[in-house]
């Protein structure tokens, strides 16, 4: 089975190198490693090229959000399963690709196979802040604005093929709205892997804040609204409670 792992980058010089050693220390063998970058004017190129006979492909230009680089790396991919890492995500182990290999070919009938992920503090690696996990997850959460952690899922190819590119109609939802169309209008299989995946930097632009957090949940809505799926707003913010406990839970990594 080749993985393709897809990096999309913007001006990330202070943390893409963590990204590229944790992909290249990656102990499966069989890794298409792309990297899609935006036309960065920081020394995020310069670093990409030092890896250069490592990277399978890269791509620099200015693109229309974080969502078309996606598209792009999606596009490029030759792999039967595609994992996205964004430039501030690295692996939380050297095997993480080996877990997630086992588990397709434990669950051949999986289109999907995800796993968890902690947020840890951007100025200290080691201290987990978080932890996203997805053990009960399930489809129809998504009305309610529930979603596996996208930096955690890998996907078949075949699986991206069959819903089409991530909208660019979303500044912030766009991964959410991916997982509408794979999970609740393909109706496709997933497996959940009972491992943390990949450490995330808190600050994106998905958690950074009031007014951040309130967009995205209306774009949430919409997203389940333009693929005919019902929900509204206060269905939405009911998982909030839910969403505290996890600053609240252990948070050791699961190897």
């Amino acid at each position: 089975m080749k993985v393709s792992i897809i990096t999309v980058s913007y001006n990330s010089g202070k943390t893409i190198r963590d990204t590229i050693e944790s992909v290249l220390a990656q102990t499966y063998s069989d890794i298409e490693y792309i990297i899609v970058d935006g036309a960065s004017r920081d020394n995020t190129m310069s670093i990409v090229q030092e890896y250069s006979t490592s990277i399978a492909k890269v791509v620099s230009e200015p693109d229309k959000g974080i969502y078309d680089a996606m598209n792009k790396g999606i596009a490029l991919a030759t792999g039967d399963v595609i994992g996205i890492l964004n430039s501030d995500d690295f692996y939380e182990s050297d095997q993480s690709i080996e877990w997630v290999v086992a588990a397709f070919n434990a669950n051949p009938q999986s289109s999907l196979v995800f796993g968890d992920i902690v947020f840890v503090s951007p100025d200290n690696l080691q201290r987990v802040t978080r932890l996203y996990a997805a053990a009960h997850f399930k489809a129809w959460k998504l009305r309610f604005g529930w979603m596996p952690p996208h930096p955690g899922t890998f996907v078949k190819a075949a699986a991206y093929r069959a819903v089409g590119d991530y909208s660019l109609l979303y500044k912030i939802s766009a991964d959410y709205e991916m997982f509408v169309r794979l999970l609740l209008i393909k109706r496709l299989a997933y497996t959940h892997l009972d491992k943390v995946l990949v450490r995330m930097r808190s600050g994106g632009v998905s958690t950074a804040g009031f007014k951040s957090s309130l967009r995205l949940n209306k774009e949430i809505v919409q997203a389940c609204r333009r693929n005919g799926i019902y929900t509204n707003l206060l269905m939405i913010l009911s998982k909030i409670p839910f969403k505290l406990l996890e600053f609240l839970k252990p948070t050791g990594s699961k190897r």
